[in-house]
């Protein structure tokens, strides 16, 4: 198994690692919808979008892309965010349909609406 390393993958300030392969298989850690500067969207569809999209930078640092995810854990504080969140997620994948598990929990982290983790195959396994 292996630490993925790349100039566009930031250091976390936690102890994991935000990407890691293990035979042909990426395993992304939850990404929060947190901007550089460590602020975040307003907003459950802009914050997941920015979710998704930060996993799919990390994917791409790894050489696979979004249509190379097996499946994807969403969490939310509440579950009256499913249908919106639903509606994103499938305009974000498209024909693509990954297994899928959407998590209410009771509060994310600095109050984020949405943390998205995935696992995904390498581009040359598919």
């Amino acid at each position: 198994m292996k630490i993925i390393q790349h100039p566009d993958i930031p250091t976390p300030k936690g102890h994991y690692s935000p990407i890691m392969e293990h035979q042909g298989t990426l395993y992304v850690s939850g990404q929060l919808p947190t901007l550089p500067d460590g602020s975040m969207p307003d907003g459950l569809e802009a914050q997941l979008l920015l979710a998704l999209g930060k996993v799919e930078q990390l994917l791409l640092c790894a050489g696979s892309d979004r249509n190379h995810v097996i499946q994807a854990r969403i969490y939310i504080p509440d579950v009256a965010y499913w249908p919106e969140v639903n509606r994103i997620y499938a305009g974000f994948f498209g024909a693509h349909k990954p297994a899928r598990c959407v998590v209410p929990s009771r509060e994310l982290h600095h109050g984020a609406l949405v943390e998205v983790e995935v696992v995904a195959c390498a581009k040359s396994d598919s």
